[in-house]
């Protein structure tokens, strides 16, 4: 567990000394209209910070924690047990602009370094608000996020 820990922050952290390659290619990118068409067929999980997904979260998405942390990305690992490698999942954190984002990256590179073959990270340009929520697109409010 350990050495998947270093060796998982270690990729991270050279991916962003050489000129911070994303641990994404194009087809692994989902729009949040896209996503919207059906939020039942893949496991969505929120990835991003306890008090955004309390405040108001995409239906039907469960939290992981933040994937900044390393409590994140336990939880992560826990909200993926048991599931089929090649199972959809669909990754969002929405807490800032896509760019600047701490949360995506290390979530999306944790789930590929443990064999899921079938990840999406939402494409959320400004942040979770302005292209999911004010969009009109489904939400539930006031979940239990105790991370």
């Amino acid at each position: 567990m350990r050495r998947l820990l270093i060796l998982l922050f270690s990729g991270l952290l050279l991916g962003s000394l050489s000129g911070g390659a994303e641990p994404w290619t194009d087809n692994d990118l989902i729009q949040p209209a896209q996503a919207a068409k059906d939020l039942k067929t893949p496991l969505i999980i929120h990835v991003g910070f306890p008090v955004l997904y309390r405040s108001t979260h995409i239906t039907g998405s469960v939290y992981a924690g933040p994937g900044s942390k390393t409590e994140g990305i336990d939880d992560l690992k826990k909200a993926v047990a048991g599931q089929p490698r090649m199972r959809e999942i669909i990754l969002y954190c929405g807490c800032c602009p896509w760019d600047k984002c701490p949360n995506i990256r290390p979530a999306f590179a944790a789930l590929h370094q443990m064999g899921f073959t079938n990840v999406k990270a939402m494409v959320l340009p400004a942040n979770l608000k302005t292209d999911w929520i004010d969009k009109g697109y489904p939400t539930d409010k006031h979940a239990d996020a105790d991370k």
